[in-house]
């Protein structure tokens, strides 16, 4: 398992290249939510677009690339982070993501200057493409979530958050392969109540959790290209399994709904992924108590949804 000492180090590393994300204390009531307090941390405001540029970051830093440089496989927000990580640091990047990859993320990775590969339908499609790739060229890989230095780096997220919502109770946290939640989780070390949300159409995590071991799972809904990685890691898994109290599933419906309530109330961009978290909220999914002070995480923003043409 990886430490807060570990987190903290490679905080200090990354500094210089992330940006500390801004959390904003709302007003429950603007939301419609019965809760004591709310905080929400906008790693839609991180470079690329979300959270994972932190991952990106922390393998480029930290491990000997090759010269033919890095790939990755990705439902869209990780590969839009490794290419902008690696054009940053001027490393060669290869992307590989499914078909169900956002318009808006797919232009981005476009624009980040890597070298872009559709294939397949899902993620697990084109992890696999990207291991074949790996065998061919000796390019460094750079999983999503289920190694060392993305979790180091996802667990950041984390120590920013404590430093700057100090009071939490209970953090709701978006769930995919699990880096970010694990990452959390590993610098948290059981202080506040960690739950994590997934959608009812991909509950990677819920299902591991019932079988005790990572286990395939559905993979489908609006939030496909970002919380349907089809497993949970297997260095996820023991860092959730000994701190994440517990899982909710969400729809797809209240998803759309969170959205438009960010937008709405707040004028806050959010992909369907990153407003699942608020969604076990709205729902009743997740049910807070009159005083509890809920912390969330924006942890994305990549989508087209907004039209800003009128």
């Amino acid at each position: 398992m990886i430490s807060p000492e570990q987190i903290a180090a490679t905080y200090e590393l990354l500094t210089p290249h992330i940006r500390r994300t801004p959390v904003i204390h709302v007003d429950p009531a603007d939301l419609g939510l019965p809760c004591g307090a709310l905080s929400l941390k906008l790693e839609a405001l991180q470079h690329a677009g979300s959270f994972k540029a932190r991952g990106a970051f922390s393998n480029l830093l930290t491990r000997n690339v090759p010269p033919v440089g890095v790939v990755a496989a990705s439902g869209g927000n990780h590969g839009a982070a490794v290419a902008f990580a690696a054009m940053k640091l001027r490393i060669p990047a290869r992307i590989f993501v499914p078909s169900v990859a956002s318009p808006a993320k797919i232009q981005q990775i476009k624009e980040y200057g890597a070298n872009l590969v559709v294939a397949g339908e899902r993620y697990a499609d084109a992890l696999a493409a990207s291991q074949a790739w790996i065998e061919e060229s000796g390019a460094m890989p750079i999983h999503a979530f289920d190694q060392t230095e993305t979790l180091l780096g996802q667990g950041t997220v984390g120590l920013e958050f404590e430093k700057q919502a100090s009071n939490l109770d209970t953090l709701l946290v978006s769930v995919g392969g699990g880096g970010l939640i694990a990452g959390i989780a590993a610098w948290y070390q059981g202080k506040i109540k960690i739950v994590g949300v997934e959608p009812e159409q991909a509950p990677t995590l819920t299902r591991a959790i019932e079988a005790g071991h990572p286990v395939d799972a559905e993979a489908g809904g609006i939030a496909a290209d970002s919380l349907a990685p089809r497993r949970v890691g297997e260095l996820v898994f023991p860092i959730v399994q000994r701190y994440v109290v517990q899982t909710v599933l969400v729809t797809d419906e209240v998803m759309r709904d969170a959205q438009r309530r960010l937008w709405q109330t707040l004028r806050i961009v959010a992909e369907p992924g990153a407003a699942a978290a608020l969604a076990a909220l709205i729902s009743g999914r997740y049910v807070a108590h009159l005083n509890e002070r809920i912390g969330i995480i924006i942890c994305g923003g990549n989508t087209i949804a907004v039209d800003f043409d009128r």
